[in-house]
């Protein structure tokens, strides 16, 4: 195994008018891309009559923090505790994105570095599952967290997200990247095959992982567990959310206001990630 040369970053042919032009264009994009986690930051601070104003306006004309206050003064109102609601989101989050990125890993790690019977068609099957929207397998999890007697338990939501297939695939491909010839190195030295896991594989694949920490947690963050979780102390924020949207015209600021704490928590995830999801793989400048 031999170390590429590092060399300077190489200069683009493009002249200062194509530079303008590319920059304006990403400058509209970027934008437009942001109107409407504008809209709804400029949304929880208006009152209810800017809310409903024809045409709608994107800025706060009057800010209040009335709608905040309805908020808590709904939330006060409920037999179960708002913070019951909270732990249970955090809960499920937490334990299915841990779960998942530990088993998508470690069976990413076996497709990609070991040959065993059966490896292609078990990855030609997570390849074919993900041609399946969750709907068309909720059926499916549903028979199978009933059987099992989970159904009405938080394992009924964080066990089929251990199971995300997209989160395997990620993890194969981008584990195919790292050469044999680190591993070899790694077992030369004595390292048993969990320790070249955590300490050579998991480093290298840090970018993929973290991808998919977003993913899951954006998903999971978001989930009702309508269908498998019945018990109102089981419910997720998501739900208590969608109590507040129903409740009429009247709610319409509170439901503002808390559409924005919902929001607000996966993008602090993904602006304190992104910077681990763009960087360049430890492995790019290797050559077997």
């Amino acid at each position: 195994m031999k170390l590429a040369v590092l060399r300077g970053p190489r200069k683009v042919n493009r002249s200062p008018a194509g530079n303008f032009f590319l920059f304006a264009f990403l400058a509209v994009a970027g934008a437009f891309s942001a109107i409407p986690l504008v809209y709804a930051i400029n949304a929880a601070f208006k009152p209810l009559d800017e809310i409903f104003l024809f045409p709608p306006r994107m800025f706060v004309r009057n800010p209040t923090l009335q709608n905040f206050a309805d908020l808590v003064n709904l939330l006060g109102q409920s037999w179960v505790p708002f913070t019951r609601y909270i732990f249970n989101t955090v809960f499920i989050t937490l334990v299915g994105v841990i779960g998942h990125v530990l088993f998508a890993s470690m069976a990413g790690y076996a497709l990609a570095k070991h040959n065993f019977p059966g490896r292609r068609v078990l990855f030609q099957i997570v390849v074919l599952s993900l041609m399946f929207a969750w709907q068309v397998t909720a059926v499916p999890n549903y028979m199978i967290m009933a059987k099992l007697g989970l159904v009405d338990t938080y394992w009924a939501v964080i066990l089929p997200a251990f199971a995300y297939s997209l989160g395997l695939y990620l993890m194969k491909q981008f584990m195919e990247q790292i050469p044999d010839a680190l591993l070899e190195a790694a077992k030369i030295d004595g390292a048993s095959e969990y320790r070249i896991f955590w300490s050579v594989v998991m480093p290298n694949v840090k970018p993929a992982w973290m991808t998919l920490v977003i993913l899951l947690f954006q998903f999971l963050w978001g989930t009702d567990g309508n269908g498998f979780i019945y018990s109102e102390q089981l419910k997720t924020l998501h739900y208590a959310s969608n109590q507040i949207i129903q409740g009429g015209i009247a709610r319409a600021g509170a439901a503002s206001a808390v559409a924005l704490i919902l929001m607000s928590v996966p993008i602090t995830i993904f602006i304190f990630s992104q910077s681990q999801i763009i960087e360049t793989m430890a492995t790019s400048g290797m050559k077997d």
